[in-house]
Order: structure tokens, then C-alpha cells, then sequence
């Protein structure tokens, strides 16, 4: 069964790509192999991106990998998804880093998110959308954002345009009570938003949960601090212009002259938005969904996910056999 886009088309606007952050998927299980799947057919749920990005109307997809799980991710995911979308690997690996640069010889852990992004700049034509790889977020996140990057922004272009120019990206916003695990406390990024609706920062609440009488966060000295279900928060889906490549480098750049020798340091692709926020350089939409995320944070969660794709198959939002 052919997959097909319905969102990219008539614009005039190339269609947007997606660049799926994968340099650590599989590594909880010790291998890409032994992924669990979620789908009846033996699907992970980066099918189910992949497969809501194409109906969406992106035309290419960039898998950001590290070098020794290639063979097994292009036999796992890219045997599947390389007959229906155009397909690129780019490796995220420690020594790509901008002229002027040298990796410590004791760096083991990657360099970020930021860095995961940046590795995929020669493999994306124009607009793109970046994920995670081990994170369900529903079809609707996918048209929101895919449409936002086809049809264009009421924002100047992006940093082609000049030191002047302010370009208009976007993030999807997920309701907080969507995104909740019902075996343990995540971690969430809460959004500050303008009324009308851009980005103006982030709020880290590392533990927060579900409670009988509600959601709430453990502030200070242990103290549980309801906070609102419908809070928007980030989960990392965020729409960019070609432009942002060079934003990006020039915010790695300075994150590596401050903490290049410093094991551990890693430099995230919201501490660079938000940079270019209180600078001017840019804002953020916030497309709100109400989609429900879901990961497999605790192994507990499986059944979670593979019960949520069933659910789907039988009201007809994914096929039984998802590539045909």
C-alpha cells in the first residue's frame, strides 16, 4: 500500500522536511534489534512518525544516526519507510564539530540535541520539522506543523535576510495531562506563552506526576505544587526554515568556546531557540495539539502504547499493516 501526502501540495513552497533525531535509539535496550515493537506488525513507533509525516506532506525524511547502528536501522526502519518517502543518514558523531574546534580525548557523551540538528544541515533542501525518534505524537502534530511550514509565516525570512530580519519558527504545544505517564514522574518543559499565542520561554519541571487530586510538581525542599492539566508544555517537535542552519552553528559555536573541556556538557536545541528569542532574532508559534504523546519511559509503559495503536488501528487513524 502506497503512503500518500495531503498537506504540502499547491503552495507554490518545496515540501518541508523531517529530521528525526535517532543517535540513541535502542540504546536502553542494547540494541536497535531488540526495540519492542508497538504495532500488531511488528512496528516501533518511529514507523508511525514516519508515516504521519508522509500523509502530512513532508517529502524527505533525514535519520540523524551514529555510525555502528547504521546496517541495523536501515534493515530495521529504512527497509520499510525508503520505498515511500526520500530517504538521507547522517551520522551525529563526536568530531563533527565547526572549524576551529577539537574534541577532548576523554568526550564520550554527544554533544546535544542542538548538535543532532546541525549534523543534518547538508541533507535539508529548505523548511524542516525536528523530532525524536522514540516519541509518539500523533497525526494532527505532524499537519499542524508541516502546514505551518508550507503555507509560510507572517515573519520576515529567516536569517538570509540580514542582522535585522526576525524569522518565525514553530513548536508543537501539547496539553500536559496528554503527556503524563501513569507509572512514575516525567520531566516537562512548560511554556510561557504571549496572548497570542508565541513562545517567550521554557520552564524545566524535572518531576512532575499524576496525583488523585491532580497534576502536580516537587518544588523546593520536596514540596508538591499542583500545576494546571492543561498547561501547555514542549515535547521537543519543533518547525524550522532553512535559515535556522546558521543560527544553530553560530549558538554550537558559542556553547563550545564556553564548555567545549567540560565533560558532560551538552548543548540543546531549546537553550539555542531561546537564546535567539531574547535576542529578537526570532519567535516562536506555539501550534497547540490535542494529540497524546506517549513514550516508553518506563518499561511499564509498553502495554500503554501498544493498547493506544490498537485503539487507532480500530478507529481507522493507522492501517493494521502500516507499509502495506
Amino acid at each position: 500500500m502506497a503512503v500518500s501526502g495531503d498537506g504540502a501540495s499547491g503552495t507554490g513552497n518545496p515540501a518541508p522536511s523531517l529530521v528525526v533525531m535517532a543517535a540513541g535509539i535502542g540504546s536502553r535496550y542494547g540494541g536497535l534489534k531488540q526495540v519492542d515493537p508497538v504495532g500488531p506488525s511488528g512496528e516501533i513507533i518511529l514507523d508511525y512518525s514516519v508515516y504521519d509525516a508522509i500523509r502530512a506532506g513532508f517529502g524527505k525524511v533525514v535519520f540523524v544516526i551514529r555510525r555502528e547502528i547504521e546496517s541495523d536501522f536501515r534493515e530495521t526502519v529504512g527497509r520499510n519507510v525508503e520505498p515511500h518517502i526520500d530517504t538521507s543518514y547522517t551520522f551525529q558523531e563526536l568530531d563533527a564539530l565547526p572549524e576551529g574546534f577539537t574534541t577532548p580525548p576523554d568526550r564520550k557523551k554527544p554533544w546535544g540535541t542542538a548538535h543532532a540538528v546541525l549534523c543534518a544541515r547538508d541533507e535539508v533542501p529548505g523548511a524542516f520539522a525536528a523530532v525524536n525518534a522514540d516519541d509518539f505524537y500523533g497525526p494532527g502534530t505532524f499537519a499542524a506543523v508541516g502546514r505551518h511550514l508550507t503555507l509560510g509565516a507572517d515573519a520576515v525570512a529567516g536569517a538570509e535576510g540580514g542582522a535585522d530580519t526576525v524569522a518565525e519558527y514553530s513548536m508543537a504545544g501539547y496539553r500536559l495531562e496528554n503527556t503524563l505517564s501513569e507509572h512514575g514522574h516525567v520531566s516537562r518543559g512548560v511554556c510561557e506563552l504571549t496572548p497570542d499565542g508565541f513562545l517567550t520561554g521554557i520552564v524545566e519541571r524535572e518531576t512532575i506526576r499524576l496525583f488523585p487530586d491532580g497534576v502536580k510538581f516537587e518544588g523546593r525542599e520536596g514540596v508538591w505544587t499542583p500545576i494546571a492539566a492543561d498547561s501547555t508544555v514542549s515535547m521537543n517537535v519543533w518547525g524550522f526554515d532553512s535559515g535556522f542552519f546558521a543560527h544553530l552553528e553560530a549558538g554550537f559555536r558559542r556553547f563550545l568556546a564556553d564548555s567545549v573541556n567540560t565533560p558532560g556538557a551538552e548543548c540543546y536545541l531549546p537553550a539555542v531557540v531561546n537564546a535567539l528569542i531574547d535576542e529578537g532574532r526570532a519567535r516562536v508559534r506555539v501550534l497547540p495539539t490535542n494529540e497524546r504523546w506517549f513514550g516508553i519511559t518506563y518499561r511499564e509503559d509498553m502495554p500503554t502504547a501498544r493498547t493506544a495503536i490498537r485503539q487507532r488501528i480500530e478507529s481507522g487513524v493507522y492501517p493494521e499493516r502500516l507499509w502495506g
